[in-house]
């Protein structure tokens, strides 16, 4: 599964890649070349944080799934208990 940007994502991020380029290396990029960068890293590396996040959230739900029957359990046959306790 590609992981892909919007448009407006894009056209947010490439100022920030080219002023870190600028800040960090004093190397000059135009936005098409931040974008090949961009590009790079989005195929290359960000499905390494992708495949975190979901990692994360499939713990996340086994979790909650697990403890499902100590949270949302009802116990049967109350009505006799409950109606000898409103005595």
């Amino acid at each position: 599964m590609a992981i892909e940007l919007s448009k407006e994502d894009t056209q947010s991020i490439l100022p920030s890649i080219i002023q870190y380029m600028r800040e960090e290396f004093e190397v000059e990029l135009s936005e098409m070349r931040a974008g090949f960068l961009l590009k790079y890293f989005m195929e290359e590396i960000a499905p390494f944080a992708y495949n975190k996040g979901v990692r994360d959230a499939e713990q996340y739900m086994q979790e909650k799934v697990g403890d499902l029957p100590g949270v949302v359990y009802e116990a049967p046959l109350n009505y006799w208990k409950k109606k000898k306790k409103g005595k």
